[in-house]
């Protein structure tokens, strides 16, 4: 039942958010995303590492 409910929460979050973004004047450049990018799979790679270490330390 609480999967449910969290399913629910951001079904709605969802529908909240989406028509805010499409009508905000906020844009990100092509070079500004470039840069944002770079960074996206070194800190994904770190992230598994520190959660690897912690399942290892949990038991």
């Amino acid at each position: 039942m609480e999967v449910l409910i969290l399913l629910g929460i951001l079904f709605l979050a969802l529908i909240i958010v989406i028509p805010l973004l499409e009508r905000s004047k906020l844009r990100v450049s092509s070079e500004t995303a470039s840069k944002i990018s770079r960074w996206i799979w070194p800190l994904i790679m770190i992230m598994l590492v520190l959660q690897l270490i912690m399942m290892m330390f949990r038991g």
